[in-house]
């Protein structure tokens, strides 16, 4: 899979200078398709092992799915890449079907065949996905990102589907359904104002009070007895309970609570130097740090104290994040033209196409430690071992790294 990736990367970062791919995806970047094929495959190994080792069968099946799926996406990525180079690379063809070849000869014998269903129904929703999303966000996403995001995305509501018609009586753990539903609600909320924008103005009072009361109805209406059905339970009573539930959670909140206002103070005051300059002021890559800097802060006593309160309020945040992205982007009354004026200073190359997505990255690199193995979200202590760093791979690698 690394050595067909590593061709097919080749041959699309040379159509991306050319300007010859298929859908727009981001300049003064690589495609970074060798790196995103290997991401999802191994993880699914890492879960598969841990889980085995554990003796929790049910994971461990799950992280061969996670890896057979993960293969697949790179695989139909890299088909696509070496579809549409002209001429057609003959050496990077055969090295393709033959990575090809290998991985179905696996997934044969290492799925059952409701396994191989279900890594295809992940494989359909990321095509239709990937059509969608990269036709309407041209240059947000390099295919690498795409792949990552997309199939991400596409997993994530794959498993909320059947966890949905396989929903069993009795009440689940909100921490098991919080972040799929927050996840695939937010998708869907952003493909429905996209596909109603089209036909309407955007900018106006009149969609502006329709963009509030429809996500009002989508939340109240879908979203919340959709996670009720799940967990058995009203959802919002359940986190006002969960978020008071301890005095630590209390300190937690009102500590976060003064980060998050130092960070909006970061973005004012770097704004009042702007307007305060005759020169265009941009700014600087040491700026922007201030806010990885916020970020670990954030993080650390979290993952010491109560994990499980920073799983949810991660969730939340990044609900936050997009919620906010969609304002910005529509220009959604009374708030979406200050969020462009205030954002626009820290852009950069990364942030080339419509939307701004370097702080929902920062988040999600934070949190995909927690998010993926909540098990892990337990009190301080109970991880014995090496383990105990799988929680702050996240603040490691991209808060200080």
């Amino acid at each position: 899979l690394a050595l067909q990736a590593f061709y097919a990367q080749f041959k699309w970062d040379r159509l991306l200078q050319q300007g010859g791919a298929v859908f727009q995806f981001r300049g003064a970047a690589n495609s970074g398709l060798l790196p995103a094929s290997m991401v999802i495959p191994l993880l699914g190994v890492v879960m598969k092992e841990r889980c085995r080792a554990a003796g929790i069968v049910y994971f461990e099946r799950f992280g061969v799915v996670v890896a057979s799926t993960g293969m697949l996406l790179a695989l139909f990525l890299s088909v696509l890449a070496v579809g549409i180079t002209k001429p057609v690379p003959t050496n990077t063809c055969i090295l393709t079907g033959v990575a090809g070849s290998v991985i179905i000869y696996t997934m044969k014998h290492s799925l059952t065949v409701s396994e191989v269903i279900e890594v295809l129904e992940v494989l359909l929703i990321f095509v239709y996905l990937s059509m969608i999303l990269l036709y309407l966000l041209p240059r947000c996403f390099t295919p690498g990102e795409a792949l990552l995001v997309l199939g991400g995305v596409s997993f994530v509501l794959n498993q909320l589907i059947k966890r949905s018609l396989n929903v069993v009586e009795g009440r689940g753990d909100p921490i098991d359904f919080f972040l799929l539903v927050a996840v695939v609600g937010v998708v869907l909320l952003g493909l429905f104002f996209t596909v109603l924008f089209t036909f309407m103005d955007s900018g106006t009072w009149i969609s502006s009070m329709f963009f509030h009361m429809m996500t009002a109805v989508l939340g109240l209406g879908v979203i919340m007895p959709w996670l009720y059905r799940l967990i058995q339970r009203n959802p919002l009573f359940w986190l006002l309970q969960f978020l008071f539930q301890t005095q630590t959670r209390l300190y937690l909140l009102v500590y976060w609570t003064c980060l998050a206002a130092s960070a909006c103070g970061v973005v004012f005051y770097q704004n009042a130097k702007r307007s305060s300059e005759s020169k265009k002021h941009q700014a600087s890559t040491i700026t922007r740090k201030y806010f990885h800097f916020i970020v670990v802060a954030t993080y650390v006593p979290g993952l010491i104290y109560d994990r499980q309160l920073l799983y949810v309020a991660a969730v939340l945040c990044l609900a936050v994040f997009v919620f906010l992205e969609y304002v910005r982007y529509f220009r959604i009354k009374p708030f979406g033209q200050t969020l462009r004026h205030l954002l626009s200073l820290f852009l950069d190359e990364r942030d080339s196409g419509p939307l701004i997505l370097t702080h929902i990255y920062l988040l999600l690199g934070m949190s995909l430690p927690v998010w993926l193995f909540p098990r892990s979200c337990a009190p301080k202590g109970s991880l014995p071992g090496a383990g105990a760093l799988v929680p702050y791979s996240g603040v490691l690698a991209v808060g200080v790294g």
